[in-house]
């Protein structure tokens, strides 16, 4: 069966793969039907987030609430008649004034409240590989517990780890990107850590699938691109397809280290914090294929990947 995009809701909708996600609904990509007549529907927390998703297209352009995530009669209202929830809120990097515990745990807690109530018939919730809830890391421990709480709960759900998604114009393509074209190129420990990106279209295809397989309702899977390599090596295969070959300038871990501690004291929204780093410097090796089987799809090679997301003719104005 298709998924229809009047079925589906998304909460944190404002971010690259979720605009991604409502326009591939729109369109009637893999796994959704073309011609539904339906639109999909967008939570957000604020109005500036709101105005983000009112730049798409109008066919992509979802229903907008504008809901705090305390408001639990709010997020009922907004999910009523939609079968999925696709819940892609979370935090990376955590300040005094947004916390793990409250993007992770209490936004999932409502979000599987809500959706229990307004009788919803599967949650996707994304994640992020080595999430456990005896992480050591603050960030991947509090995700862990979010995941624990939503397949622990009466709607089913189904977790998708993920490491580092291209997509079409988002920060992570961005920074791959400008390394890739930069003469000297900062990069952490060496770029010995481990990197295994996946194409943000095979992210969508995995959440559409998921939530059309019975048999994947409370489960957690572990998915990412089809290579693992360094960082360094990501880095040199990226600046290959313009032409280059950046030298790397090492930045001790230990020091970095320091420097976010630093900046935790120093600030109340620090640009960098010791548990967002760790996940940084987290290596991400792991077999896709049992998650890809599970799901039905075939995972970007990594070399088309980055043409179609880093390459020469994603660069702002280059032809077509």
């Amino acid at each position: 069966m298709a998924m229809a995009a009047s079925r589906v809701l998304v909460t944190g909708a404002n971010g690259s793969l979720g605009r991604r996600l409502l326009r591939t609904l729109a369109a009637g990509g893999p796994g959704t039907p073309t011609g539904d007549g339906g639109r999909a529907a967008a939570v957000v927390r604020s109005r500036s987030a709101a105005q983000t998703l009112e730049t798409l297209p109008e066919s992509a352009r979802p229903e907008i609430h504008v809901v705090d995530y305390r408001d639990a009669e709010g997020l009922a209202k907004a999910m009523a008649g939609r079968d999925l929830v696709v819940h892609l809120v979370g935090i990376l990097k955590e300040s005094k004034r947004s916390r793990y515990a409250a993007a992770h745990e209490q936004a999932s807690a409502a979000v599987a409240e809500a959706a229990a109530a307004s009788g919803v018939g599967r949650i996707v919730y994304l994640s992020i590989l080595g999430s456990a809830p005896d992480a050591r890391n603050a960030c991947l421990a509090s995700k862990g517990r979010a995941e624990a709480l939503l397949l622990a709960h009466a709607v089913p759900a189904t977790v998708i780890r993920l490491p580092m998604v291209l997509g079409q114009d988002d920060v992570a393509s961005r920074v791959l990107r400008g390394q890739a074209r930069a003469t000297l190129v900062p990069i952490l420990a060496g770029g010995r850590r481990a990197e295994q990106p996946i194409d943000v279209d095979d992210v969508v295809a995995a959440i559409l699938a998921s939530a059309e397989r019975p048999e994947l309702a409370d489960r957690a899977l572990d998915l990412a691109g089809p290579e693992s390599l360094s960082a360094r090596e990501l880095v040199l295969r990226a600046a290959a397809l313009h032409g280059r070959r950046p030298r790397f300038v090492p930045l001790p871990a230990a020091l970095a280290r320091l420097a976010a501690r630093a900046a935790e004291r120093l600030f109340a929204d620090p640009p960098v914090t010791e548990a967002m780093l760790e996940v940084l410097l987290h290596d991400d090796r792991i077999d896709p294929e049992p998650a890809a089987r599970a799901l039905g799809i075939e995972l970007t090679p990594l070399d088309a990947m980055l043409a179609g997301r880093v390459g020469p003719d994603t660069i702002q104005g280059a032809a077509p």
